[in-house]
């Protein structure tokens, strides 16, 4: 059985990493942590635009190699459509080959974050003042224009379990 593969995706401090690790413990399954905070870390500085697809290659080979050990689902935070997104963002532009990697890559299920919770900076990883607003509207647009059905999961972790809860259970 393959696992169903689950996208988290949403604006910088919209509850996604919290909400990957929260699923993979009530349902025994495992998380695909993003790779960008790596990246930063290891690097101790912010991406450039030709590190867009680097970051996103690797994101999916994470996620390719959680897959084959992963049971009924898998929870990644993240995917290579943020990396599109934050890239159409902050340089204007997106490098072809991230976009080639960002459509060829289907998830089961795809929850969209709200960024209705405290936005909180966090160092080198994200931005010095919200971004939402402005990374919600491309990431509105990437999800119309590529007919990608989703989730909008809200509120505080409690209520963003049940509504996760109820999206599986479909």
């Amino acid at each position: 059985m393959t696992a169903l593969r689950v996208a988290i995706v949403g604006s910088a401090s919209s509850g996604k990493t919290t909400l990957a690790q929260a699923l993979a413990k009530r349902y025994g399954e495992l998380w695909v942590p993003e790779y960008l905070r790596e990246f930063v870390e290891t690097r101790a500085r912010v991406p450039a635009e030709e590190d867009q697809l680097h970051i996103a290659q690797t994101q999916l080979a994470r996620e390719d190699l959680a897959a084959a050990r992963a049971g009924r689902f898998l929870f990644c935070d993240t995917t290579p459509l943020m990396t599109l997104v934050y890239s159409r963002h902050y340089f204007g532009r997106v490098d072809a080959g991230l976009a080639e990697l960002a459509a060829s890559r289907r998830y089961d299920v795809t929850l969209l974050c709200a960024p209705d919770i405290p936005w909180v900076p966090e160092g080198l990883v994200r931005e010095p003042e919200d971004q939402s607003a402005a990374v919600n509207a491309i990431l509105a647009e990437e999800l119309a224009a590529r007919a990608i059905p989703h989730v909008r999961i809200h509120g505080p972790l409690d209520q963003r379990l049940r509504q996760v809860e109820e999206a599986l259970g479909r």
